[in-house]
């Protein structure tokens, strides 16, 4: 029986991870759960589920959850970060699931790295934020890192069983979103409703405009770099709108390993949950290929779309400068749902960002956190500036 927190459970990965516990209780026991204000929904999770322990984000949702289940069945709550972290790091779980979006999930990932726990990672911008140092500490718990993030658990289901020595490059496939074949001007006068409908995948909104700017193909290169120890160089994106190609390894003989399937979330939940044991059986549609027909790929437009390329650039920068471009675009993501800026917007206030700042090391989780909050404070200002506030 395998003892599970889930960071960020009422999230699409959460409640979908939630649904594939579900359907195995012979193999998983819920242990925790941590979310930030969607208490009814958090209630019915614990009602299904029955954790020991919960975490919710303010005092306030603390005593709505408290009110929607009754004292016999109601479980610990504890609030904030504190919390959060708390329930990646109880004595008795032996899986997190990383599933709080954005910087916030930054200190319970690493609270759950350092207690030793295996992770499944699919809050990527803590490894954006702080990679070097969680990878630091990861070797030295012991504990490894599963990716749930499509890509890199395509990646690492196509790295199994061969010598990580061979490895040419990572080939990191994107659907292109929403905008992918629009010219300049229609992207300049995409509506945040018209930059939320992805094609294929069915995503949180941070996740879903990030796949329209293609700026989440740059956050998963940075991923790539220290999940699986390459330089940038060795990590390449392909446009594939399909999405039936999740990503490839290709060898140093030429050979290039795929990892195929439907474009479904729960697949890579499954595969990180039960690794390295036999893999869960999914009720998800089989992959009909002669029905598909064509596959097609192309090479990413970094004029239309240079965010991914401003990835990159942090890169090589190093230290804090992917950590600030990660919070510029979360900054500058907001203010596009919010109706305040234009799409090609959020690429200019993270080129700002990265113009601006001063590389420093990142030392600790609070290091990349700053780094993190002074990406947000810079594009807000240069947002502010260029288009006004509310």
């Amino acid at each position: 029986m395998r003892k599970v927190s889930i960071l960020g459970s009422t999230g699409s990965v959460g409640t979908s991870a939630l649904e594939v516990i579900g359907r195995f209780p012979e193999r998983f026991e819920v242990v925790g759960l941590a979310a930030g204000a969607q208490v009814e929904r958090l209630a019915a999770q614990v009602r299904a589920h029955r954790p020991r322990v919960v975490s919710v984000a303010t005092e306030e949702a603390a005593a709505a959850l408290a009110g929607l289940i009754p004292a016999g069945e109601r479980p610990e709550i504890l609030v904030g970060d504190e919390g959060a972290a708390a329930v990646a790091s109880l004595g008795e779980i032996d899986f997190v699931l990383a599933a709080i979006a954005g910087s916030a999930g930054m200190r319970p990932t690493a609270a759950a790295v350092e207690a030793g726990k295996k992770v499944g990672l699919a809050n990527k911008e803590s490894m954006v934020l702080a990679g070097e140092y969680l990878m630091a500490k990861v070797r030295q718990t012991g504990a490894p890192i599963l990716p749930v993030d499509s890509e890199h658990s395509a990646i690492f289901q196509c790295l199994a069983g061969h010598h990580r020595e061979d490895v040419r490059r990572l080939l990191l496939t994107a659907s292109g979103g929403p905008c992918r074949t629009w010219d300049a001007a229609r992207i300049e006068a995409c509506t945040p409703a018209e930059a939320l409908k992805h094609p294929n995948w069915s995503m949180g909104a941070k996740i879903t405009i990030d796949s329209a700017t293609l700026m989440n193909k740059g956050l998963e290169v940075i991923e790539a770099r220290w999940l699986f120890d390459l330089p940038p160089e060795q990590i390449e994106i392909v446009v594939h709108p399909e999405s039936v190609v999740h990503s490839m390894v290709e060898y140093v003989d030429g050979s290039v390993v795929a990892q195929l399937g439907t474009p479904d979330m729960r697949g890579p939940i499954a595969y990180a949950l039960s690794w390295p044991g036999p893999r869960l059986p999914l009720a998800l549609p089989p992959l009909d290929l002669p029905s598909l027909g064509t596959l097609a790929f192309e090479e990413p437009d970094p004029v239309r779309f240079p965010a991914f390329r401003l990835a990159y650039e942090a890169l090589r920068m190093g230290g804090t400068a992917p950590a600030v471009a990660s919070g510029a675009d979360e900054a500058a993501v907001a203010s596009f749902l919010a109706g305040r800026i234009p799409l090609p917007a959020i690429s200019s206030a993270i080129a700002h960002a990265l113009e601006t700042h001063r590389v420093r090391p990142v030392a600790s989780v609070e290091d990349a956190i700053d780094a993190s909050d002074e990406g947000k404070r810079l594009a807000d200002s240069w947002l502010a500036g260029r288009f006004g506030r509310d």
